[in-house]
């Protein structure tokens, strides 16, 4: 008979010594420490993290009133201003899920993801009101008789057109500050009953076929807002800039590190390199996180929107896409300090970092850049990360060119896509979360990308699927076969170009002019940034069974070398 394991004791949990992990209560903490520290700098809007509370509080509050609270969703859609910020800890306090929504979408996929969300509040920054009512109007079109619009409410900036919110509170919508007026201050709050229980949701892509509504929970978030501050070494009261949208994992979960390390936030509406050297050079700027194509902006800046050398040494994190050795050189040569990490919404944002050796110093500045153009190992808060054989799921030989498919296991994976039994089975196949990404396991243990497996296109920081894009390409009259692929791009790192292979008939005597077509007609039908930025003509490379050959076309891509900046 097979013996049961015991302890050495049989002390059983009770309230004194055991309760959920939520990052909620860094924010109490925050505003009991350090009540008057600056928590929240918005151009000349700023917040004390006692102010920072009582506004949270009061949004807890003003939701809960109107009966939001657990099972419901708040979406807000918003740049980097401090309203979002206040989201991320009042609409879980009232118990709901935040779903801040990416900005750069189209009022089609907006539309698909309020619904499939069912948001019943919608929080709108003023410039992106008219965004939202085009996507609720296809909602309420959508669901004819059955569509039950959601309380919206309007962030007022002082740095936009005040005809903006004229329009938004003419049409019905209630002004935040009015809202959380209505909310109390010291409103008792309540951890979640249980720390598997939803904080954050959000969308990696918005088709109808697939939606990836990833949902995280409050653990995941707490340990992540920790371990964050571990690997980067951030120190308490640390200086943020939030170049990172913070509709991209919830801002990588810095949110939520920010309240536990007492620091200041600094809003950016708009990212641009004179607005982040001189937040650096006028307000103490230690830390902030960027995609590449960011850091490219930074260091290819014109003089006179740079202030160096820097003040002091600042901390970048980045990722979003792989660094070119190259772009870590030049950062580092102008007195960053650049971290690079690699994640997924899936996992809470980045969750494994190249960990900087004492002994890659010595090595010279190109190599360094090399070593740290990896993706590095597990964070703290990642329990397992791998390379693995695609077929069998064995570990991949640490040779450096085995290549395998990057699998997680942890508290920072996520709870799974909502409302989405099919894909929760794929990619949770083996007791493992399947990245999708392909990559190698070097000698010395640390993990690198070689080839995204789903053909995702990453331009500024945003993943594209090509398939998606040609979806919607093979709409056009004049188009039978098309294939969209990365191609190198001066601003935006990569962006799609699309190889076209047009219907028999139809008049090719002016390529520029039907090329101006396809893309001017991609512009109307889909985000901007999913838009093919060119479009080559002729036929497409197929294998023996038909299947277009992506490989061949991205080659193809390369050769014609990057897209130019355009001068608008």
């Amino acid at each position: 008979m097979g013996s049961v394991e015991r302890d050495i004791d049989d002390l059983p949990k009770n309230p004194a010594n055991y309760t959920t992990l939520t990052p909620l209560g860094f924010l109490e903490r925050a505003a009991l420490v350090h009540p008057i520290r600056k928590s929240v700098i918005h151009g000349s809007v700023s917040y004390t993290w006692q102010q920072t509370y009582h506004r949270c509080r009061r949004l807890a509050s003003a939701l809960t009133n109107r009966s939001v609270g657990f099972g419901d969703t708040v979406a807000v859609i918003a740049p980097n201003i401090p309203a979002l910020y206040e989201a991320h800890f009042g609409v879980p306090m009232s118990g709901a899920v935040l779903n801040a929504v990416n900005i750069r979408l189209n009022a089609q996929t907006i539309a698909f993801l309020l619904g499939h969300s069912k948001s019943s509040v919608i929080m709108v920054d003023q410039d992106f009101y008219t965004l939202a009512e085009e996507a609720l109007n296809i909602l309420a079109e959508k669901n004819k008789g059955n569509f039950t619009s959601p309380l919206l409410i309007v962030i007022a900036d002082e740095n936009c057109d005040s005809k903006t919110l004229q329009y938004a509170v003419g049409r019905g919508a209630m002004e935040y500050e009015k809202f959380l007026e209505t909310g109390d201050p010291n409103f008792a709050w309540k951890p979640p009953q249980d720390e598997w229980h939803s904080i954050a949701l959000g969308y990696t892509s918005g088709t109808t076929a697939s939606p990836k509504g990833v949902v995280l929970h409050h653990r995941g978030a707490h340990l992540m807002a920790l371990s964050n501050a571990i690997i980067w070494g951030m120190q308490e009261g640390a200086v943020y800039l939030w170049t990172l949208p913070m509709f991209h994992c919830n801002g990588w979960c810095f949110t939520w590190t920010l309240a536990a390390l007492c620091g200041t936030s600094i809003c950016l509406r708009q990212v641009t390199a004179k607005g982040v050297y001189s937040a650096i050079a006028n307000l103490n700027v230690t830390h902030f996180c960027a995609a590449p194509v960011v850091l490219n902006t930074i260091v290819n800046a014109p003089k006179d929107e740079t202030i160096l050398p820097l003040p002091r040494v600042v901390h970048v994190m980045t990722a979003g896409a792989a660094p070119p050795p190259s772009l870590l050189f030049a950062m580092s040569q102008r007195g960053f300090r650049v971290t690079h990490t690699y994640g997924l919404s899936e996992t809470y944002g980045p969750s494994t970092i190249c960990a900087w050796k004492p002994e890659w110093d010595s090595l010279p500045p190109e190599a360094q850049a090399r070593m740290n153009s990896r993706q590095g190992v597990r964070y703290v808060a990642l329990e397992g990360l791998d390379v693995v054989n695609t077929q069998t799921m064995a570990p991949v030989p640490a040779d450096g060119t085995t290549v395998g498919e990057i699998v997680f296991r942890g508290n920072a994976v996520m709870k799974g896509y909502l409302k989405n039994p099919k894909a929760n089975e794929e990619s949770f196949a083996g007791g493992w979360f399947h990245s999708g990404d392909l990559g190698v396991k070097h000698p010395d243990g640390y993990i690198e990308i070689k080839d995204r497996s789903k053909d995702i296109i990453i331009s500024g920081g945003e993943n594209i699927s090509s398939v998606e894009v040609e979806n919607i390409l093979y709409q056009h009259p004049a188009i039978f076969e098309v294939s969209v692929v990365a191609r190198p791009d001066e601003q935006w790192g990569e962006s799609p170009c699309a190889f076209v292979t047009l219907k028999p008939g139809v008049d090719t005597s002016d390529q520029q002019r039907m090329a101006e077509d396809i893309m001017k007609f991609s512009r109307s039908k889909m985000p901007a940034y999913w838009a093919p930025k060119s479009v080559v003509f002729g036929p497409l490379p197929k294998t023996a069974t038909g299947k277009i050959q992506k490989h061949i076309l991205r080659a193809k891509a390369k050769e014609m070398g990057p897209v130019k900046k355009s001068r608008l």
